[in-house]
Formats: C-alpha cells, structure tokens, sequence
C-alpha cells in the first residue's frame, strides 16, 4: 500500500489524473473570464454598450446555471472519459467559433458560441470535483478536490492577465481559441492517466427514487445555499472591488486591478488548503471550516465600509479572499460526503448550479445597491449575507464518514 491508493492506482496515474483535470478546468476558467480584461477593445471594435459586451462573460454562468444538474446526471450515468472528451471537443469549437464570429464582427454568434464554452466549463468542473476526490483514500479527499477547485482561481488569474497581452500580439478575438486550445493538453494527461481505469464510485446508476431522495435532502440544500453565500460574496468583491478602490482612494486603474488580483490569488492558496484544515486543525469535521469560515468574513467584508487606508484594504482582500475561498475549496467534496455514492455527481452539479447562481446574480444586485445607496452600504450587505452563513453553516451536519469511504472502481 506503499505506492497504491485506494483505488489501486499507482501514485503517477493519480497525479496526472488530478493535473489533467486541473488543466481541463483552468482552460474553461481562463476562456470564461477572457473577455472582461479586453471589453473596452471588444465593444470598440464590435460597437457595443458596455451592458451588452458584458453578457460575453455572465452568459457563462446563466449556462452553467442551467446545463450543471443535467450534465452531473449524465456523468452519473455514462463513461467519464466519453464525457470529457465531447466536453474537450465542445471547448475546441466554441474557441474557434468564437474566434470566427469575432473577427467577422457578429456579436449574436460569438455569444451563443460561449454557450457551448460555458456547457464545457460544468462538464469538466462537475466531473473533476467527484472523480478527484474518488480517486484517493477518504482521508485525502477534501485536500484532492481542494487542489482541484483552485483551477477555477488560477484560471480567471491567467484570463485577466494574459488576454490584454494577447490581444496586444494576436488581436482580441485570439484569446478565446488559445484557452480553449489548452484543453487538449488537459485531455490527454487525462486520458493517458486513465487509459487503464477511471476511478469511480462502486454503485449502478442512480434512478428516480435516488435522485428524488437527493433534491429533497435537507442537508444537500444546506451546503447548497451555503455555497451560494460564498459564490455571492466572491463575485461581488471581485466585481466591484476595483471601482471602490478608485472611487474610494483615488488610486489608478492599473493599481486597483492589481491589488483586486490579490483576491483570487490568495482564493489559490484557500482552496488547495481547506482540505489540510479540515483534517489537521478540526480532525476531519467539515462544518467548524465553514463555520469558521464565515465569522471571519463578516467582520472584514464590514471594514471596507469603514476603513480610510489602503494598506487596511489590502489586509481585509486577504483575509476575506482566504476565508470565502477556504469554504468554497471544501463544500465540493463535503456534498458528495452527504449523498448516496450513486448521485455523488449530480449533487456535485446541483451545488455548482446553484453556487454559480450566486455568482450571476450577486454583481447585478450590488450594482443597484451601489446606484441606490452608494459601496459602504454594499459592503454592509455582504457582511450580512456573510452573517446569514454562520447561521447556516451552524446547522450543518456532519458527513457521513462510512459513506464516503467505500471504494472506488472504474467507471469506464
């Protein structure tokens, strides 16, 4: 047992299994934000109002709103490998598809191709958050799809920063084919790593009952909404941060943006870490991280409607950043913890459906608090939306520890 797991698959196989996945959702990460770093370019050359060129970023989560329960009931039905692969396939053509309405100027046909982009997006990110956290020992599991879930940050980090560079050398509408064209390296580490078996759960596919069961459950909802506080908070304070910065300090566009970057930066190092918290600091208990969590984000979303120097502000983006980040590294695996193996990943969808909810809807409603109220009063209302998930997160249960360690096999 030295060099295997529990799944029988040798270290190697395990790690390119993780760094594909990794890489596979990076890629969709990166395609999904591409454009907001170059919207003033997008809406000179295409004509656009800024309210219109925006969709090109947030019609990635309303598809993903919609398409993840579906796609997690597939995957919990069909091959993972046939899965991925069509949704490698499906991120290809809509970065060439987009590249091609782009240049032609037909703005209809580059959203509808990030549509397509947005279904690949929850196909790999549904997949690799049970499939990741499957593939290990069950005292592994939350630091596996905590590694896993810091793709989405150092995605959105690479989007932001490398499309003006991009755009620069090769034109914007190169971005969204050069994303998507990292894909296929994410593939086939994959499929290499799982050539021989795909770990999976020892369970049939899951039928009504099973699936009823699973959108009734209580404690499914729990982490559900908890997630939707966490995305909610995440997407506003990455939104919104850098107007409050200039608005607030006077500071240029250039330095609002790169202290905003601190926020998914350290989101990074949060994710890839709630694992080790859960099991080294509250030995294997999932909801004190959440809970946890969510009291030390209340008090510093609050000081941004207060403080008056910057380096305060750098201080509060860290400790916020790290906080919502550490529970959204953890509520990946501590769902599939709470559910039938046969549902493990439509829960997993139902989770990230309704946390990417938060995260459409959470700009737009701080927006009109800002237009209404002004930020001081926006950043009182997250700290509330952060209060409301300590109340929550109260009333979370445990997962269940015998469930979430039964074996692994293939599901190819």
């Amino acid at each position: 047992m030295n060099d295997r797991l529990n799944t029988g698959r040798s270290r190697h196989e395990t790690l390119g299994l993780l760094i594909g996945f990794f890489l596979l959702s990076t890629a969709a990460a990166a395609y999904e934000i591409a454009p907001a770093s170059v919207l003033p370019l997008i809406q000179k050359s295409i004509g656009l109002e800024a309210s219109t060129a925006g969709w090109l970023v947030s019609i990635m989560y309303a598809t993903a709103v919609v398409t993840s329960v579906p796609a997690g009931i597939v995957l919990d039905r069909f091959s993972v490998r046939k899965v991925i692969v069509f949704g490698t396939g499906a991120l290809v053509v809509a970065g060439a598809w987009g590249w091609h309405a782009a240049t032609a100027g037909a703005y209809l046909w580059l959203l509808v191709s990030r549509v397509l982009g947005g279904l690949a997006y929850v196909i790999f990110w549904n997949a690799g958050a049970n499939v990741v956290g499957s593939a290990v020992a069950p005292r592994y599991r939350a630091t596996a799809v905590g590694v896993f879930t810091a793709s989405a940050p150092v995605g959105f980090a690479l989007g932001q920063f490398g499309s003006p560079l991009v755009a620069n050398v090769a034109g914007w509408p190169a971005i969204f084919p050069l994303y998507a064209a990292m894909g296929v390296v994410g593939v086939t580490i994959f499929l290499l790593a799982t050539r021989h078996h795909v770990p999976g759960v020892d369970a049939a596919a899951p039928d009504r009952t099973a699936l009823r069961e699973l959108f009734t459950n209580q404690a499914v909802w729990i982490v559900c909404v908890l997630c939707f506080l966490a995305y909610s908070l995440y997407l506003f304070i990455n939104t919104w941060l850098p107007s409050y910065l200039i608005n607030r300090f006077g500071i240029s566009l250039a330095a609002s943006g790169l202290l905003t970057a601190l926020f998914p930066a350290i989101g990074a190092i949060g994710r890839s870490s709630s694992g080790v918290v859960s099991e080294r600091v509250f030995s294997g208990k999932r909801r004190p991280v959440v809970v946890s969590s969510f009291i030390v984000a209340v008090p510093a979303v609050v000081a941004f409607a207060f403080v008056s120097r910057l380096e305060l502000v750098g201080g509060a983006v860290v400790v916020v950043g790290f906080a919502i980040q550490l529970v959204t590294g953890l509520l990946f695996s501590y769902i599939v913890e709470l559910v039938p193996p046969a549902v493990g990943t439509t829960a997993v969808a139902l989770l990230t459906s309704v946390g990417l909810f938060g995260a459409f809807a959470a700009p737009i409603a701080a927006g009109t608090i800002i237009d209404r109220a002004g930020y001081s009063t926006a950043f009182l209302v997250a700290g509330g939306v952060a209060f409301i998930g300590v109340l929550l997160a109260l009333r979370a249960p445990e997962p269940n520890r015998e469930r979430a360690s039964r074996p692994a096999h293939s599901t190819d």
